[in-house]
């Protein structure tokens, strides 16, 4: 298998068509890399192909996918993956990331990303989907922690122990979403804390900065808003636990102009120096 990035990629943001022409002409050279979503980039040609090439030549990129369905019991999308194996191919990304849920089930897509009990049974199904997925793409997988608003009642660990162990059982990395662990921690009654320290280290590969909505009785992860007070907190903690692994801003919906974005990525360098001195004058 592969190994990942040896340093950090830095800082950067989700690509989105609103700032293709931006990226690659006034503000060219202002982050560091971009996250592609890889659906839409799954067609042999046409305009947001032709961009994601553009941007190639000029930003280290990733794949970031929605339909994985890792932990579905429907049979792994072989057309799917052979799509993503060939965009992968082409684009060479940096790494391919996908969600730790489920999709959909009996070839129905629910068109969200759906929460598992965490079970040593449902460990074991996810870890041997896992090793076929990286069979086939020919390259570790990196997957992100989900938002979540429910839990199963035959759970018999917590969220971050079972990561841990698909992490380690898998031999995968972790794309941390902090504004993921913050939004469940605030609907299920966790310490945010207890979450970051229950991850190995050495396995987170990438943070999700994003924000959310407050519903009152519960948080919903909407990436329409920009990053909450209390997330960046937990990410000056997490900075501070897995070091300046490669971070971007999430955002998919209320897209302000370029540079608004890069006010808050800029806030995100800023704290992550802030976290290496404290961490290192501690």
């Amino acid at each position: 298998m592969p190994k990942s990035p040896a340093t950090s990629l830095g800082f950067g943001l989700g690509v989105r068509p609103v700032h293709y022409e931006a990226l690659l002409g006034e503000r060219k050279g202002s982050v560091s890399w971009l996250e592609a979503l890889t659906e839409n980039y799954l067609l042999p040609g046409g305009r947001p192909l032709h961009y994601l090439e553009r941007l190639r030549a000029e930003y280290p990129i990733v794949l970031h996918g929605v339909s994985l369905s890792i932990g579905s019991t429907d049979p792994l999308n072989e057309s799917y993956l052979r799509e993503v194996k060939a965009l992968a191919d082409r684009i060479e990304p940096t790494w391919v990331s996908d969600h730790l849920c489920w999709t959909g089930v009996d070839g129905v897509n629910l068109h969200d990303l759906m929460p598992l009990p965490f079970t040593e049974t449902a460990l074991r199904h996810v870890v041997s989907r896992i090793a076929a997925v990286q069979e086939r793409l020919g390259q570790r997988l990196v997957l992100e922690n989900v938002s979540s608003y429910v839990s199963f009642s035959s759970s018999d660990m917590t969220e971050w122990e079972f990561l841990r162990e698909i992490a380690e059982r898998a031999d995968c990395k972790l794309l941390l979403d902090v504004n993921n662990v913050y939004v469940s921690s605030v609907n299920h009654g966790f310490d945010p804390m207890t979450y970051l320290r229950g991850l190995p280290v050495e396995r987170v590969q990438q943070f999700h900065l994003a924000g959310h909505r407050n519903m009152g009785d519960y948080l919903i992860d909407t990436h329409d808003e920009p990053v909450c007070e209390a997330v960046w907190q937990l990410f000056h903690a997490a900075v501070e636990r897995f070091g300046p692994v490669a971070t971007m801003i999430e955002r998919d919906d209320n897209i302000p102009e370029l540079d608004e974005l890069l006010t808050e990525l800029e806030r995100a360098r800023n704290i992550t120096q802030a976290a290496q001195m404290s961490k290192s004058a501690a």
